[in-house]
């Protein structure tokens, strides 16, 4: 068979005419000279009509985005009309060839109107998250007041008390201790959702600052006699370049997650740069050299998670049917922690078995070159 032959027995029309994308072609004063099949169904007119209009009269600013289109050699979104009056959104591309113009139209309504949604909802989750730290005031004042005056009752300050009052006061104090809890970890979500959070990278120790954290848990550890391991032999450099306060809150945050899910045992926490087979692993870029990337890896020896919780981990939304708060709270942590290691161009990875503990890898870029 001779396969040159018989292509060149194709009509270049017939093939247009079997695409699946509507295809005009036109004469430089925007004149339809022809239409393929697809033309004919997407805007619900006669071939032979067509052919006597011009492209404007059925594509929004149609010869402009043709130009546009063909000059650029890029797609345009625009609008469009059927011969019935329905408007809908087309995908345009133009290229110029023999003095005319060879021009192919996608309808894209639906997927239009997915990124419109998905622009409208971001747009609302960010009012509402900065409604919500505009009023953080306002919730957390009254708790703020059932704490000092529940307290200061436990102390002795209005006198003396019963044993059931004091019972009572007690369970008050706690609820009220942690339903502000609960309510820092919502809002401090609701900012790192937002976008509140801004990075403002600068040089400092980072073994300072993780030995701080450890010291502002030091009560937490206490409580449960866990044992604290922090390890940067590894570590290579004493300052680096990131936000502070953003790793102060990633840390705490994990912290806390451990803290909780450990009765018995230790916390480790190893400082370390991430090797080559992480970087590729966790999708970093600048993989030519780990050493401007650094890993802090926390483990604990507590009781886990199962599979489904390490499923739901960074999403809060996910156990709002569900009747256990703990799981709530942990999300909005960790939720926090894993925005704002992504603010910071670096991820938060989780993994865990039943009664064998948990293990947190955090990896950041620590210098402006990696960062940037």
């Amino acid at each position: 068979m001779n396969l040159t032959k018989l292509l060149s027995a194709i009509s270049p029309k017939e093939v247009l005419n079997n695409l699946p994308d509507a295809v005009f072609v036109l004469e430089l004063d925007g004149k339809i000279c022809w239409v393929n099949k697809k033309t004919v169904t997407l805007f619900d007119v006669e071939k032979s009509i067509l052919q006597n209009c011009n492209f404007d009269d059925f594509v929004t600013e149609g010869m402009k985005n043709v130009a546009k289109s063909a000059n650029k050699r890029t797609s345009v979104i625009t609008g469009a009309v059927s011969g019935n009056g329905y408007e809908f959104f087309v995908e345009l591309n133009a290229r110029f060839y023999d003095d005319q113009y060879y021009v192919t139209l996608r309808d894209v309504t639906a997927m239009t109107d997915i990124f419109n949604n998905a622009e409208e909802t971001s747009r609302l989750t960010k009012d509402k998250n900065l409604m919500l730290e505009k009023l953080s005031t306002d919730f957390k004042a009254p708790l703020q007041s059932m704490l000092g005056f529940s307290q200061a009752l436990l102390d002795g300050l209005g006198g003396d008390i019963s044993e059931k009052q004091e019972k009572y006061i007690k369970i008050i104090n706690k609820n009220a201790n942690d339903m502000l809890f609960f309510m820092d970890k919502f809002l401090e979500f609701s900012k790192s959702e937002a976008n509140y959070y801004k990075p403002d990278c600068q040089m400092f120790d980072v073994i300072n600052t993780i030995q701080a954290v450890l010291r502002s848990n030091e009560v937490a550890f206490a409580a449960k006699n866990l044992a604290v391991n922090f390890d940067y032999e590894e570590f290579d450099k004493k300052t680096i370049y990131s936000d502070e306060n953003f790793l102060k809150l990633i840390l705490q945050n994990i912290l806390e997650t451990a803290i909780k899910l450990t009765e018995i045992g230790s916390i480790s926490i190893k400082l370390s740069h991430p090797d080559d087979e992480i970087l590729s692993k966790y999708n970093i870029s600048h993989r030519d050299d780990s050493a401007k990337y650094m890993q802090i890896t926390v483990t604990d020896t507590g009781m886990g998670l199962t599979e489904n919780e390490q499923a739901e981990l960074f999403n809060p939304y996910q156990h709002l049917d569900k009747v256990n708060k703990k799981n709530i709270v942990r999300a909005f942590g960790l939720g926090s922690a894993l925005n704002l290691a992504e603010k910071l161009n670096g991820t938060l990875q989780v993994s865990a078995e039943v009664m064998k503990g948990s293990e947190y890898i955090i990896i950041l870029p620590i210098d402006k070159e990696a960062d940037e």
